[in-house]
C-alpha cells in the first residue's frame, strides 16, 4: 500500500497534475477506488477549471495572493472548486462581481456557477446598469458592495472611443481594476483626475494609470504590471517652465547670450 502511494507521489511530483485515466495508469489499475485512497493518503486538491477532472497532491500548488495556482492553463483555488471559489471572491470584492468580471478573474466561465449559487441563495444577484451584479448575502457586506458599485467614478466608464471597439480583454482588465480598489483608493483616483484635468489641460488623458493583470504561464502567482501615459512628463515640463519664468523676472539673474541677441 505504501509502496502504491510512493508510485503516486513520484507521479505527480514530476507531472505536477494529471487526470484520473492517467493516476489509474501510472497505478496499473482500473480501480478508481484504489487511486482516490492513495490520494486521500497524500492529500490532494481537484481542478476548478476543466469540470473538475485534474488531480495534483495538496502541496504542490503555490498559490498567489488571490489563492489561484495554473498549471499548463488547468486551474485550482484554494477554496476547492469553482462555486466555492466563486462565492468567496463575490463575498470579498470591494463592489461584487458581474460574471464578465469575476470570469476575467477566474480564467473559466463563470455565469452558470453564479446563477447556482444565488438559487441556492449563497449569493444575491441584482440588476444594475443593465446587467446582473452579485453581492454577498450578509446585509451589511452586501449595502458596503452596494455602495461601492452605485459612486464609481465616472473616469471608470467603459467608452468604445476610449479603448477601441475590440479591446475586450482591456476592459476586462480595468474593470478587474477596479473592482479591486476599496473606497479610500476611489476617492484618491478621482482626486487625481480633477487634479491633472486642472492642470491646464496638459493630462487629457481619460485614465491616471492603467493597471493591466497578468499572469506567469504555467502559474506561479501573478503579476500587476503598470503603463506609464505621459501625464507626470508633462507635469516636469510645466514645473521647468514656472522656473523659467521665475527666472527672467529676478533683476540678479543674467540670461545667456543667445537669449539677449534673440530679436
Amino acid at each position: 500500500m505504501l509502496f502504491a502511494a510512493q508510485i503516486l507521489r513520484s507521479f505527480l511530483q514530476r507531472k505536477q497534475i494529471a487526470t484520473l485515466q492517467e493516476l489509474k495508469e501510472a497505478l496499473g489499475t482500473i480501480s478508481t477506488m484504489t487511486v482516490f485512497r492513495k490520494l486521500k493518503t497524500l492529500g490532494y486538491r481537484t481542478s476548478y477549471s476543466d469540470r473538475g477532472k485534474y488531480y495534483t497532491l495538496a502541496d504542490i500548488p503555490r498559490f498567489d495572493a488571490q489563492g489561484l495556482w495554473s498549471c499548463r492553463n488547468v486551474w485550482f483555488s484554494r477554496e476547492g472548486n469553482l462555486l466555492a471559489t466563486a462565492q468567496k471572491f463575490v463575498e470579498q470584492s470591494p463592489a461584487g462581481f458581474t460574471a464578465s468580471e469575476l470570469q476575467a478573474v477566474l480564467n473559466v466561465e463563470v455565469k452558470q456557477s453564479l446563477l447556482d449559487l444565488a438559487e441556492r441563495r449563497r449569493l444575491e444577484r441584482r440588476p444594475m446598469e443593465g446587467v446582473y451584479v452579485y453581492f454577498a448575502r450578509e446585509a451589511g457586506r452586501q449595502r458596503e458592495q452596494r455602495l461601492q458599485r452605485e459612486a464609481r467614478p465616472a473616469e471608470w466608464e467603459m467608452e468604445e472611443s476610449a479603448v477601441g471597439a475590440g479591446s475586450e480583454e482591456l476592459k476586462a482588465a480595468i474593470i478587474l481594476f477596479y473592482s479591486l480598489l476599496d473606497e479610500q483608493q476611489r476617492r484618491l483616483y478621482a482626486g487625481l483626475e480633477a487634479h491633472k484635468v486642472g492642470q491646464r489641460g496638459i493630462g487629457r488623458s481619460r485614465s491616471f494609470w492603467i493597471w493591466m493583470c497578468t499572469r506567469w504561464r504555467g502559474g506561479g502567482g501573478s503579476c500587476w504590471r503598470e503603463r506609464w501615459n505621459g501625464s507626470e512628463f508633462g507635469k516636469r515640463a510645466e514645473d521647468a517652465s514656472r522656473r523659467k519664468k521665475k527666472a527672467w523676472s529676478d533683476p540678479a539673474y543674467s540670461p545667456p547670450a543667445s537669449a539677449r541677441n534673440r530679436g
